[in-house]
This record gives structure tokens, sequence and C-alpha cells, in this order.
């Protein structure tokens, strides 16, 4: 059996770059809040500094920066740490990029609880929220390397505004080189008939783990990677529904406005079934080693498994 890699997606967002660029993406640049080490937009800098900006530590002025780019035809990727790419410059990139729905794609790295030892000032689990909002913004979580470097050039090619985000903790690499990521489509990871347990991020490898460890349960759950936060397919998740009658959400990321919220919405209207949010419920984090936080927040394995046979009793 192959060893199986973990790789942290911001270096799988920093790698996409320099082979889109290596692809031909000549209209590529990157802008970066100096973080570029952090970001890993480094990657591309070393490749090509010419095409690399460092807007200094002024993420609104970058997300203006962005737009005017993009106005002259260029694709920008505006790189940040999610708590300053969705809250700092929450008001630019409604303003100045969603509002003249201008091609800008913003790189938000160290999302969610899992910044770890930086606690909960840098610790962002409103960011799905606050874009999600933003009428005609894509929203995208992808779970692993391969899923990430295939978002970010899905990104490029889509003509909008795009926001990613990414992680900062090493994750398992779970997909394999015949997978094709799309905008706005999910993936059915495991067939079940039981329950229906969707995830994006980091939480689709604990997903899975769970799913495997249900299954000594008796439990058959069906497991779901929506990368693809807005648009949501929302014909998976109903079609998943009405098969097992029952939902679990997980994401790393307040059970409000996120992953959750778009899952519930979607079948209050078209098919309600009992649903299970499991996420941040409505706290700060605080500084602590990422593995340790996830447990402590109950974004683990073992808490899927604990909420999942409760919910089927």
């Amino acid at each position: 059996m192959a060893e199986i890699k973990n790789i942290a997606t911001r270096e799988s967002y920093g790698n996409a770059l320099k082979e889109l660029a290596a692809e031909g993406a000549d209209n590529l640049i990157v802008l970066d809040a100096d973080l570029s080490a952090a970001t890993k937009t480094g990657i591309f800098k070393k490749a090509y500094p010419e095409r690399h900006i460092n807007c200094g530590i002024a993420e609104a002025n970058m997300m203006c920066t962005a737009a005017g780019f993009a106005t002259m035809g260029l694709v920008p990727f505006a790189s940040s740490f999610a708590m300053f790419a969705a809250g700092r410059a929450f008001e630019q990139v409604r303003n100045s990029i969603g509002y003249p729905h201008l091609n800008v794609k913003i790189g938000a790295t160290h999302a969610g609880i899992s910044v770890g030892e930086d606690g909960a000032s840098h610790q962002c689990c409103e960011d799905f929220a606050l874009m999600r909002s933003i009428p005609g913004m894509v929203v995208i979580c992808p779970a692993d390397d391969v899923e990430a470097k295939q978002a970010v050039k899905a990104a490029y090619k889509y003509e909008g505004p795009v926001y990613l985000r990414f992680g900062r903790l090493a994750v398992p690499v779970f997909h394999d080189d015949s997978y094709k990521f799309e905008i706005g489509k999910g993936e059915v990871i495991r067939e079940g008939k039981d329950v229906t347990i969707i995830a994006n991020g980091l939480m689709v490898a604990e997903a899975i783990e769970a799913g495997k460890a249900l299954s000594q349960q008796g439990i058959d759950a069906e497991i779901i990677n929506i990368a693809t936060i807005k648009p949501l397919d929302t014909e998976l998740v109903i079609a998943s529904a009405k098969k097992t009658g029952k939902v679990i959400t997980v994401e790393e990321h307040s059970v409000i406005g996120g992953l959750g919220e778009a899952v519930c919405a979607c079948l209050s209207e078209n098919c309600p079934v009992p649903v299970k949010r499991i996420g941040v419920n409505d706290e700060f984090g605080h500084s602590g080693p990422a593995k340790e936080l996830l447990k402590q927040f109950g974004l683990s394995a073992e808490n899927i498994v604990k909420v999942t046979a409760d919910f089927l009793k």
C-alpha cells in the first residue's frame, strides 16, 4: 500500500500558481500582503519575480490594487491570511471586486482553528459566511493537494471573483491524478445508505476516517466532499438526502453561515430531512497545537462517529 502524503493546501496554492505561469498563463499576476513565505506565494515569486507584487501590510489596498489590475485584463491572485483577506478587507472585496464583478481571485490561507498557536485573532471561522454573502462570489475550500491545485487552475479559467480557502496544517492527499475538479460540483467519496456526511477542507479526511469506523459499527455512511460552497451542488445534496434520509455536515468554520447553513437552506426548500451540523459552535478559538484544538472543538473523526451514532438512535 502506497504511503499517504500529507501536504498543506497553502503549499498547493503556491505550486499551482507557478504551474499556471509555466503553462502559459501570461496574464497571471500574484499580489501578497507581506506574507509570501507563509502563504507560499514565495514559490511563484522565486520563479516569476517580475509578476509578484508585495503590497505590504495593507490588505484593503491590495484588494483595490487587484481590482485595478483586473480592469486591465490581467488575472490577479490577491493573497493573505483568511482573517485579513475576508475580514479586514471585506469592504474592499465587496465594493471594489464583488460589486463590479471583477475577475479577481482571492487566495486566503491560514483559515480555521487549525492555525493553532496563532490563536483566536487569526483563527478565521467566519470567512465562508462573509464571502457567501457577496453576490456573484464563488467560494471554494479544497480538501487536499490534488483538489487544491485543480481548484486554483479552475479559478483562473473562471471569469469572475473567486474566494479560495487554504489551510496551514498538512493534510492527507487522498485524491489521485484521475480526479477532476469542477466548480459547483461535489464528489461522492463513499456510497452509503444510512446517513449522508457532507464535509469540505481538512474535514473531508476526518469524514473518510469516520466512515471507516462507522462501518465497523454497522452504519453505512455516504461521504460527500463539497469543495464549492457557492454555488452549491444542490442536485447532489438533494439526491443523497433522499437516499439516506439524514444528513450531517462537517466544516472547520462556524456553524453560522457556512457549509452547514448552505446545505440546510437547500434541503429545507427541496427535501426536508433531519440535519446535524458539526463545526465551531458560536465561539472563538484559542492558542494551542492544531491537532489538539481540532479534537477539542469536535472537528475530528472520533466526534463525527459519536455524533453520527447518536443521531441515528
